[in-house]
């Protein structure tokens, strides 16, 4: 054992803190971990290429980022850890479905599925649907079992930062500890966040926002929340449950949304209310999101008209967010967001209305590089922050984390 104030337990206890820095996310760089962990520049440098000649961590470039202004030379490098010193298991549990992801410790994705499933009403289902597909996946990718180090899951439901909470807005889960559920049937340990905050962490570090420090993340689709990130991080709120954009009230007096309030955004630009407004498909079934989506892109009035409304209530309510924040970009994200140019427009319009004019360009609004797949891999980059490391990862064991990441990996 080394003594508590030696140079060996200050160089582990500097060692674990950029492993950390690197696992959490947030720092894909040698500056960025100098900027998380108040390291030298130093210290780092040699830190990281210790980690590096010991297969702890990898360098890559990340060509598919976009450099920041003026900057020129080669593409900026990516740290992460050692790929192959593992696997997670990104799982995003929809109102309508359920989407899994199999990755390694760089966030690649080794295999997928999705299954369309009332995820809702049929918690027992849903549960054990995880278990089988993960177990097939683990199989298409000829990954072991014991190689599976944690899951991430993204619910669509407020997640406080209390432990032992069920999801308040899915109907049949209000009594399911859903990290001890599925952490049952894998045997690994499992992090649970709110489906709109980690869409947000994957446009931030993989999409459409990886240069952006202020962001406001929309994620259309059964539901409507939100996700973002003030300088740099990411924000929950005073009780964890920041982003309830959908249960903004834009329609006072209108329809009754399942939270029991009326009006609220998810009443006009959630799927239900797009889907409701549809006629009847030929044969008389019932309309779905993907025919709102197909009558779009091919041009249907009545489908653009449905969705540019949508747009410019989601528009208004983005207004007082974007006043109050001042973000650098909005990503509007979910299955939504396939409907394209009709709802950027129509959120465009009435948020440059409702937002008091400046010498500044309006705050840009875009849609997500991600699509539907973005809260599935946020799960998976929160499955990697929080995955329990091997005894080769010298000094993680020897400290507690930082409460920023501490925060994110619980949420």
């Amino acid at each position: 054992m080394n003594a508590p104030g030696s140079l060996e337990t200050l160089r582990r206890r500097n060692r674990g803190l950029v492993l950390r820095a690197v696992q959490s996310g947030n720092a894909t760089s040698r500056v960025d971990i100098v900027r998380a962990t108040g390291l030298s520049r130093t210290t780092v440098s040699s830190l990281v290429n210790e980690l590096l000649a010991e297969g702890v961590l990898s360098e890559s470039t990340d060509r598919g980022g976009v450099p920041p202004a003026g900057q020129t030379g080669r593409p900026p490098t990516r740290l992460t850890l050692e790929p192959s010193g593992g696997a997670v298991l990104g799982i995003h549990l929809r109102h309508d479905g359920i989407r899994l992801a199999l990755a390694d410790l760089a966030g690649t994705v080794l295999a997928e599925t999705l299954v369309d499933l009332d995820v809702d009403h049929r918690a027992d289902a849903a549960l054990s649907f995880v278990g089988d597909a993960t177990s097939e996946l683990l199989d298409l990718a000829g990954t072991a079992r014991a190689e599976l180090l944690g899951a991430g899951v993204a619910i669509s439901s407020p997640v406080p930062t209390l432990p032992h909470h069920g999801p308040g807005m899915l109907a049949t889960w209000h009594d399911i500890d859903v990290a001890d559920a599925v952490g049952q049937r894998l045997g690994v340990p499992v992090q649970v966040g709110n489906d709109a905050n980690l869409g947000a962490t994957a446009e931030r570090f993989f999409g459409a926002a990886r240069t952006t420090r202020n962001l406001v993340y929309v994620m259309l689709a059964e539901g409507v929340g939100a996700g973002l990130f003030l300088d740099g991080r990411p924000y929950f709120g005073a009780r964890g449950v920041a982003g309830e954009f959908g249960h903004v009230v834009v329609a006072p007096g209108g329809r009754v949304c399942r939270c029991g309030n009326r009006g609220c955004l998810e009443t006009v630009a959630g799927a239900g209310a797009l889907v409701s407004a549809m006629p009847v498909r030929p044969g008389g079934q019932a309309a779905e999101l993907d025919d709102v989506l197909a009558a779009c892109r091919a041009g249907d009035p009545g489908a653009l008209r449905l969705v540019t409304d949508a747009g410019r209530a989601v528009g208004t309510a983005l207004a007082g967010v974007c006043t109050m924040l001042d973000p650098d970009l909005v990503v509007i994200g979910g299955r939504t967001a396939a409907a394209g140019a009709a709802l950027l427009d129509g959120i465009g319009e009435t948020l440059r209305r409702g937002v008091p004019p400046t010498d500044e360009a309006p705050v840009p609004v875009v849609a997500g590089e991600l699509g539907a797949r973005a809260e599935v891999l946020g799960a998976v980059a929160l499955a990697i922050a929080g995955a329990p490391l091997s005894a080769a990862h010298d000094g993680l064991e020897a400290i507690d984390p930082p409460p920023r990441y501490r925060r994110m990996s619980t949420t």
